[in-house]
Formats: C-alpha cells, structure tokens, sequence
C-alpha cells in the first residue's frame, strides 16, 4: 500500500519531500502525496487522516495520543518567525504594537503563529480574531478589511509589495525572551500505520538527497510554488530549510518544549508531558 503523505505546497516542504514522493529514497514505500495549506493538515490530522503529515507544533498537544513526532523533516529556524502587518499609513497614536480593539486576521487558530501571537499580547489581546486563508491575509489588510494580519512564510519575503508595514517580527520576540530557535512546523506519523524510526530514515535521505542536487528538485518546487517569484523561491528554502530540518538537536528539542510548556501554562493548550512531545526525537 502507498504511504499516504500531506505537506504544504511551500518550497521548504516540496524541496524536502522531493525524493521521497518521486520513489527515489532506498527502501521507502511508494507514496501518496496530498498538497494542504497547514490550517487544512492540523484538522485532517485529528482524524488519523494521514500515514506522515505536517503540522504546526502548536497543533501537537491534540495529535501525540495518535502521532509520533519525527525528528526531522519540519521546519525551525532562526530568523523566520510570523510577522504581525498592518497598512503602511497606519498613524496610531502611542504603542504602534498595541492592537487592543483591533481586528486581526491570522492563518488558523492552532498554527504556531497564532500560538505565537497569543503568547505575546497576553494582557492586551485585540478585540478581534478572524481565521483567514494565508493568500487573502495581506489583500485583506492592504484593502483595510482588517487592522493587522498575521503571516508567515514568503510574506516575509513580499509584503512591502502591498504596502504593508511589519509592527512585531514574533521571531524576534520569541528568540530575544527564549534564546531558542523558533518550532513552526512538524513531520508525524502515524501510530500502528508506520514504524516511526524508519519514517524518520525516509525523509532524512530525502533531506539528504535535497541538499546533495538542489537542482533536481527545481521543477517540483516551483510547479507548487503557487506562482512565487523564483528569488522568493530560493530565499524560502534558504530561510526554512536548515540543520533542524536534518535533526531537531537539543536546541530544537528545547524550543518544542519551550513553546508548548508556555502554552500550556498561559492555558492556551492541553499539558503535554516533554517526554511524550520529543519521544521520537532522537
């Protein structure tokens, strides 16, 4: 039977999987791939959905009793954390940061830029949260739908193109509070569908096999790219495909951590045992 796979049509996802949906890892299984945005991935998880499956590590204390965390394969970083935007012309008085009344667009209520953002304006939350499609995020803030959206991604890359103004870089805040890098997106499989550590295996060659001939990959990527400028293209995987895309490493374990101990203890997400988050991760 194919694995079934669902990553992200991001360059950092597609570069990463190349191998590993083409059939080209040793000894991996054929595989399935299925293309979501990760709002669509956290959800589907819940349901036992798929065999490997990218998430937000905030989505993790609602998936761990049916998924094992891989060590490898998401997405950390440094330098790569969600931007809160607001328009250009944005004359508030006082706190530029302070959206006390505003209404905020953000990317799902479980991805780890949300998580992010509650964690920072604790005591001062805005008076509005609308989920919206990350596409029509910065449209919708430009045209004055909503005082500030919430984004991630290649809109690091692209939102001076619609006139947008970056009030918090939440991965600025993150690493100057935590000194840890940033845990936005993670690899599970899925528990009695496959063995963990051979998943793991997997998508290492992948990684692997991405960095030995990035030019292999080129075509996939963009074809997926979601028309992105191939400069965007090549600054994205730069950014979101690093040393913790090979390992999680005690930094990585330690943001994983960090994050979902703050969470829990803020009451953001259930408790989740250390040792259950990261049992996979070595």
């Amino acid at each position: 039977m194919p694995l079934s796979l669902a990553i992200s049509p991001c360059p950092n996802d597609t570069f990463v999987f190349h191998a590993l949906v083409h059939g080209l890892v040793p000894g991996a299984p054929p595989v399935e791939v299925t293309y979501a945005d990760v709002d669509v991935t956290n959800t589907a998880a819940q349901r036992g959905a798929f065999d490997l499956v990218k998430v937000s590590y905030a989505a993790l204390p609602w998936l761990l009793e049916d998924y094992h965390l891989l060590p490898c394969g998401g997405a950390l970083g440094r330098g790569c954390g969600p931007l809160v935007l607001t328009r250009g012309d944005r004359t508030d008085q006082g706190d530029r940061t302070d959206l006390t009344g505003a209404t905020v667009a953000v990317p799902g209520d479980r991805t780890t830029a949300y998580l992010l953002f509650r964690l920072w304006s604790a005591g001062r939350p805005p008076g509005r949260i609308e989920i919206v499609p990350f596409h029509e995020i910065m449209p919708g803030v430009a045209a004055g739908r909503y005082d500030a959206g919430l984004v991630i991604h290649e809109a690091r890359f692209t939102y001076p193109q619609h006139g947008l103004t970056a009030l918090v870089d939440l991965g600025e805040w993150w690493e100057g509070d935590t000194g840890l890098p940033i845990p936005l997106g993670a690899i599970l499989a899925r528990r009695g569908a496959v063995d963990p550590a051979e998943a793991a295996a997997w998508v290492r060659e992948s990684v692997r096999m991405a960095w030995a001939d990035p030019a292999a990959s080129h075509g996939y990527v963009l074809e997926h790219a979601q028309e992105m400028d191939p400069d965007v293209v090549r600054q994205h995987i730069a950014l979101y495909v690093n040393e913790f895309t090979a390992d999680l490493g005690t930094d990585g374990r330690a943001a994983v951590d960090a994050l979902l101990g703050r969470a829990a203890a803020a009451g953001l997400v259930p408790q989740t045992s250390s040792s259950r988050a990261t049992a996979c991760t070595s």
